[in-house]
């Protein structure tokens, strides 16, 4: 603590140096109010890698954050009075849940290559202990949620209510702009339910399954509580006539919060379970039952989980910057396709339906207060928190034109290239590739005619000598080029061990190379392991442009076989510019704003 930490660095890296790495020095640095030190590290920083570039890049999962103008206060100082607009909160963010889960379940094969863990629904806060002081009244977040979850399993009627509510876009819970929260949301639901004309008994069939996917019960029933003896800290969560535990309590001080459900007049059932194991060891299982995960501090302090898929805020109080970051990056990490840790929507491609619902992170809070200062922490970082404003930019087809009778090459219905052709990657003397690696230097000097600039690169294009192959790692770059394959979606393409060397030795019928690099000499003749790593780079590199120009090629080959000639009309792919999920007939692209960008959003528009 304190300044003890420093003198530990400085005495380790008294004869040589430190590079550290962290995710929260603005908030480390703010929170010590330490101005040289502040000094010391402005002038240190190598690079710069927030949390906005990161996202912008494609990295990890796309968040949602709820913008609730206002909850009301508690009417009993220990919690929601339960009637009130809190839990219909909680109930939106339990059907987004149920969504995920739902989602997850059904299209488990599909989904399978993005590396998806099962949806968690976890409430955390920044504090261990569920029950602080508030106004000299105990309060405990905790037992808000434990009476929202009490209330979901035993009021039937109004749980139906509710759930028409938010999937009408109806719940009197509004934005800045005076527009229903839920309003455009559950369209993997809305979708299920347009199937069956959205009767009153599809609802009720929504529940009946919701009841049994999330809380293993059949039927309504109350909450009920068990103090697991062999894991101090953990209270199980289960339905009445539940079959196993749906969730989990996990807390500082469970006696407390123990005595305040005993108070309770809810009827919440509070018991012992002597025979359970913990757990808390069970959540990152693949096969666990464990969907709610409530009050876990220890997930903000080094646990790892990429289960993550809805987070409840809870005690989220004004000093912990650094806190809620952390907490917020573990929730959008996200594996991606091919471990890329990239979302689908920045991946070429084609994806599963509604797979954005399993990459994204929706946050919302028990309290409005919450949700501002998580909200303020996020801004400072420079992350939008608010949703882009969408333009539609209007296309309208040349309908006269399309009457000329112009007759286009395409595919015939139900032909697919990476479906019918399966291709052996081999060499092709005829697909000659090269990658540039070169040092580039480009000058300026002003002369009497004006400024005269030249460019000058170091090494001329050659292929790589034989004798420096042998320093090629042809296992990694195997791998690598599998790595390649699986990234670009090249599902048809086979490609055995021993090619990626036989391609970059190949030469053409006149004895010319197809594989060249330009570089400096240091990577043709490597003399030390920077170097080999260069070479390794540069095979690879030759490795990927091959493939990317043999799949073209056998594409180009059998487009020619299989193509047939039509007519032009409106249903023609080449004009269906409307996006998905657009309701404007003649809309062709969307223009997506930050909100923070009035005075672009304005220009935009009169443009538009």
């Amino acid at each position: 603590g304190g300044e003890a930490w420093r003198k530990y660095r400085d005495a380790l890296g008294g004869t040589g140096f430190t590079f550290e790495y962290s995710a929260t020095f603005g908030q480390a640095l703010s929170a010590a109010r330490n101005d040289p030190l502040t000094a010391e590290y402005g002038k240190a920083i190598v690079f710069d890698y927030s949390y906005r570039y990161f996202y912008d890049d494609g990295f990890g999962k796309d968040f949602r954050i709820l913008n609730l103008k206002d909850v009301p206060p508690s009417p009993s100082g220990r919690g929601d009075g339960g009637e009130g607009q809190t839990d219909t909160l909680l109930l939106g963010n339990l059907l987004s849940f149920y969504e995920q889960v739902r989602l997850f379940a059904e299209q488990t094969d599909a989904l399978r290559p993005y590396n998806l863990e099962k949806p968690l629904w976890v409430f955390v806060g920044s504090t261990v202990n569920a029950v602080y002081s508030e106004n000299k009244q105990p309060r405990s977040d905790v037992l808000t949620v434990a009476h929202f979850l009490h209330r979901v399993l035993s009021n039937r009627f109004w749980a139906l209510k509710a759930m028409k509510a938010l999937l009408d876009g109806k719940t009197g819970l509004v934005d800045d702009d005076g527009s229903d929260i839920f309003v455009g949301r559950f369209g993997y639901l809305k979708d299920y339910l347009k199937e069956r004309d959205l009767k009153p008994e599809n609802l009720e069939n929504l529940y009946a399954d919701l009841l049994t996917r999330l809380f293993h019960t059949p039927s309504c029933g109350g909450l009920h509580l068990a103090d697991i003896k062999s894991s101090p800290g953990e209270l199980g969560l289960k339905a009445a006539g539940g079959k196993d535990y749906f969730g989990l309590i996990y807390i500082g001080d469970t006696s407390a919060f123990k005595k305040l459900v005993e108070e309770d007049p809810r009827g919440i059932t509070l018991e012992d379970d002597a025979i359970a194991a913990s757990l808390f060891e069970r959540v990152n299982r693949p096969d666990s039952g464990i969907h709610v995960l409530i009050g876990a501090k220890k997930f903000m302090e080094g646990w790892n989980s990429w289960r993550v898929a809805s987070m409840g805020l809870l005690n989220i109080g004004r000093q912990e910057g650094s806190q809620i970051i952390q907490l917020f990056g573990r929730g959008v990490r996200l594996k991606g396709r091919a471990m890329s840790l990239k979302r689908s929507a920045a991946l070429e491609g084609e994806h599963p339906r509604h797979i954005r619902l399993l990459e994204t992170l929706n946050i919302f809070a028990v309290r409005a207060n919450y949700m501002a200062q998580f909200r303020d922490y996020l801004e400072r970082e420079g992350v939008e928190v608010e949703p882009a404003i969408e333009l539609p930019l209007f296309v309208w087809t040349n309908e006269k034109f399309l009457r000329r009778g112009l007759v286009v090459p395409r595919p015939p219905d139900g032909r697919d290239f990476a479906r019918e052709a399966s291709l052996l990657l081999e060499p092709d003397a005829s697909i000659p590739v090269q990658v540039d690696l070169s040092v580039k230097v480009q000058t300026m000097e002003s002369t009497r005619l004006g400024l005269h600039t030249t460019d000058v690169r170091a090494g001329q294009a050659r292929e790589i000598p034989t004798a420096s192959l042998a320093w090629v790692d042809w296992q990694q770059a195997y791998l690598d080029l599998l790595a390649y394959k699986a990234h670009k979606g090249l599902s048809n393409l086979v490609i055995q061990p021993e090619t990626p060397r036989q391609i970059v030795g190949l030469k053409n019928e006149k004895g010319v190379p197809i594989c060249n690099v330009i570089a400096d000499e240091s990577v043709f003749s490597p003399r030390s392991f920077g170097d080999r790593a260069l070479l390794q780079q540069a095979v690879t590199q030759l490795l990927c442009r091959y493939v990317d120009r043999f799949y073209q090629a056998r594409r180009e080959q059998w487009d020619e076989q299989t193509m047939v000639y039509r007519p032009l009309d409106s249903k023609d792919p080449n004009l269906g510019f409307r996006p998905p999920g657009l309701s404007e007939e003649k809309a062709g692209y969307v223009v997506r704003i930050p909100r923070s960008e009035q005075r672009l959003v304005d220009a935009v528009r009169a443009l538009l």
